[in-house]
């Protein structure tokens, strides 16, 4: 595993963020193309190199993610006093999203992911309307403060899931 020594400023921030950060805003469009966000927890499924969620099927976002697939995902750093706002860390991710089928090896696989970083959340996993759901990177885009912005290629993006997934993350 490369040590965060040998990455740059912006990958290690990139880092720091996916591995602290447990929480997103997760934009979707309506059947009638409206935009709709919601906060949704997060996982790191390093065999895919994507983010995965659980949802509920009564939520409004899967209805929309079953219509329109292509999803935006927003993470960013707390809010802290006395610091400005427009420097927070973020990272926004485009994404094609793929509700796992109930029971389906790549449930399994998804739920071991996401229960890894939120033990607490087996027994909603277990009710028969959620699902485990695959959030698939196209683009990434980061934010480290003013002037740090950059596209972070889909590879480097996948390999640092791998790496941040695998350590607990």
């Amino acid at each position: 595993m490369m040590s965060s020594s040998h990455e740059s400023r912006l990958t290690s921030e990139l880092r720091r963020l996916l591995s602290t950060r447990r929480t997103a805003a997760l934009g979707t469009l309506s059947a009638d193309g409206q935009p709709y966000v919601s906060m949704t927890p997060y996982a790191i499924d390093t065999r895919q190199a994507c983010l995965v969620i659980l949802i509920s099927g009564l939520a409004a976002h899967t209805r929309h993610i079953r219509e329109h697939p292509q999803v935006s995902l927003l993470i960013s750093d707390a809010e802290e006093q006395g610091q400005p706002v427009h420097a927070l860390g973020r990272l926004t991710i485009e994404a094609d999203a793929q509700l796992a089928e109930p029971g389906s090896d790549d449930a399994g696989a998804l739920a071991q992911a996401y229960l890894k970083r939120f033990p607490e959340a087996e027994q909603i996993g277990a009710l028969p309307d959620f699902r485990y759901v695959t959030l698939a990177p196209r683009a990434i885009r980061q934010i480290a403060g003013f002037g740090a912005a950059r596209d972070v290629s889909l590879e480097e993006f996948q390999r640092l899931l791998q790496r941040v997934g695998g350590s607990g993350g």
